[in-house]
Parts: C-alpha cells; structure tokens; sequence
C-alpha cells in the first residue's frame, strides 16, 4: 500500500490549512492512499478539518520565523533558532526516515520543512516541495542577522536541493536549488453554505455589509472596537474562543470557534459570507479571499519576503486596498472599507482547484 507524508511548517496556519485541503482530496480520491502528517501546527485545526483518515504525528520539523503576533516579528531570534535547528539536521534526518520506514511511506511532500526532504532521502524515497516560498528565501530578508549563522542559508539550500520537485503554488518565491519546477492552481478553501445560510446561523445581520477581523494563529493586540468609525456603515465581526468577558458595541458581532464548527461551518464559509477580510497579507487567507470572492483592507506584516510578492500579485485576483497600521489602530476604517465595497471586480479569476490537481498528480507520482 502506497503512503504520502506531509510535512507541514507550524507557522501560522496557511501551510496546514492548504496542505489538508490536498490530504482530504487525495484521501477521496484514493482511501487505500496511507497518509501520515508531521507538523507543530495545533491539532486541533486537523481534527476540525480533516475528512479522511490520517495518522498525525506532532513534533517540529522547522522554526519558521519567531512572531511576536501577526504584525510583529522577532528577526533576531528567527535566525537564532534556525540556526541551532539545522546545525542537527542530518540527525533529525536519520531519525525521520525510520519514522518514514515504519509508516511505509513511499512519497514525501514538504510545505516547506527542508527537514522533509532530507528526510525523505536517508528513507531512499522521493520528496516534493509543494509551497508558494522556500524558507532560505524567506530568511535572505535578514541579512544583517544571517551574519551570526554563515552556514545557515546553504544547509537550507543543499535539503532543498534534494526534492525530487518543486510544485509551486501562485504568488511565489525561492526554490532556487529544486528542479523541475511546476506551477499549481490556486489551493484553496472554499465556503460550502450559501452566505445567507451562514449569516443566519452565526446571528449576523442578514443585509448590509460585514467585515471579518482575521489575523490568523498569532492575532493582533491593541485593536479597540470602541473606537472604530465604520460601526454605523459596516458590521464588523470578530471570532473568539468562549473567553470574551465583556460586551461589544453596536456594530461589532462576536461569533465563537465552538458555535461556527458545531453548526456544521467552517471559517472559509465565514469569509464567503464577509464582504471584506480585514488582515495581514498571507497565502492562507488570500487564496480563500480569491476562492469565495471577498475583498481584501490589509496592513503591513513587519520585515518577511512574502509580503511585497503578495501585495504586487493580489490585485490580479482580487479586490484589495492597503489601511497602514497607524489608521488600523486609530480605528479609521470607514474610508478604507466604503471605497473597497463599491471597487470593480479583479481583472482575473484564476482556477481554485489546486488541491484536486495536486491529488491527481500525487497519484500519477505514486
């Protein structure tokens, strides 16, 4: 029996989120398909999510980058951490490929550990990195802290250069080392209830305008609903998890993870049901902006090389429009959002179907 690994970065939720939608189309396309996954992101996110059977093994497999919260990262300690995870890496290595030997897994896909590469290489298997970016691209964007870690961005390179193939999704970068690249659709999750439906259940206005508030695994301090401009014109709505203690204002809808999951939704068909997602640019979200038609008021991340690819190529996709972190925190929004509401159509509409394309290619590979 034929079995993939998926190894899986812990940072944030976008890896997880669009590698699961891959593992839950390859599971329905083949269920005798043995699937392992290795990963630091939380369970609880595969267990709310995933449709097929999967063996889940936790543990970390790469450091990504160290996030005060979503707008604030830690450069320093970013290449600190690298450094001293991959001075290991052929050991970590070892040890992978007889956890890969005892699962019978034939394939490994890497979004984007190196560690899933040179891991799959001491179990004498393939590996393909199936990403929008490569983490040695990433960490090129602290030059200044690289310098206490010489070593680090060639001991990424040569892992990388072991994958048998690099899938790239859109909005890219890196993969300089892995060869044949191949370019991917759209992975992406996509709302399964009509908005109404969705509006309904959560106890959302059902007419005029929402804004979804979504800063991922990492959140966002110091925004104050209090102060916000736009309550009169838009809703705005925030997830929570059980632990608010305090009302909110008019304008504002609180919509708790326990309620959406147990009503048989998921957050992507929160998005579909949005108008605008209010956030940082991320894969993630954007491509279940792109995939539920929802517009995009985004602010800046801090210093991480995806972010200016993604503010270049979002506008091709969707409907977006920059609110810098001074008007964020002000609560300035109205502007911002009632230009964006009323703004055309994207001049593309790309395919969303990459997690049933890499499935089907996944199988052809096996």
């Amino acid at each position: 029996m034929a079995g993939v690994a998926f190894y899986i970065s812990g940072h944030g939720f976008g890896h997880a989120s669009r590698q699961i939608e891959i593992v839950n189309a390859l599971g329905a396309a083949s269920p005798s398909t043995s699937i392992l996954i290795r990963t630091s992101a939380p369970r609880w996110l595969f267990e709310r999510t995933l449709r097929v059977e999967a063996t889940l093994v936790s543990g970390e497999i790469d450091t990504g980058v160290v996030q005060i919260d979503s707008l604030h990262l830690d450069a320093a300690e970013t290449i600190r951490r690298a450094a001293a995870f991959y001075e290991r890496l052929d050991d970590r290595a070892r040890a992978e490929g007889d956890l890969l030997r005892a699962h019978q897994i034939s394939c490994v896909v890497a979004d984007a550990p190196p560690l899933g590469c040179a891991a799959a290489t001491a179990a004498g298997i393939e590996s393909i990195v199936i990403s929008n970016f490569t983490w040695d691209w990433i960490y090129d964007g602290y030059a200044d802290e690289l310098r206490s870690a010489p070593e680090l961005r060639d001991t990424l390179r040569r892992a990388y250069e072991l994958a048998a193939a690099g899938w790239r999704l859109p909005m890219y970068g890196g993969f300089e080392t892995i060869a044949p690249l191949l370019d991917l659709p759209f992975v992406a999750r996509h709302g399964r209830h009509a908005p109404e439906h969705v509006r309904r259940v959560c106890g959302l206005p059902p007419d005029g305008p929402l804004a979804l508030l979504s800063f991922g695994g990492y959140g966002v301090r110091d925004v104050d609903v209090n102060r916000l401009d736009c309550r009169q014109a838009v809703t705005v709505v925030l997830m929570h998890d059980g632990s608010v203690d305090h009302a909110v204002p008019t304008g504002v809808a609180l919509v708790s993870e326990a309620h959406l999951y147990g009503s048989g939704l998921r957050y992507e068909d929160l998005v579909g049901a949005a108008d605008v997602v209010i956030t940082k640019p991320g894969y993630g979200i954007i491509s279940e902006c792109v995939a539920n038609d929802t517009a995009v008021l985004y602010t800046s991340r801090g210093r991480f090389a995806e972010y200016d690819v993604l503010v270049r190529e979002m506008p091709r996709y969707l409907r977006c429009r920059y609110l810098d972190q001074e008007d964020l925190f002000a609560g300035r929004w109205r502007a911002a959002l009632e230009a964006l509401i009323a703004s055309p159509g994207p001049p593309e509409h790309p395919r969303t179907d990459g997690a049933e394309v890499t499935a089907r290619m996944l199988l052809d590979r096996l």
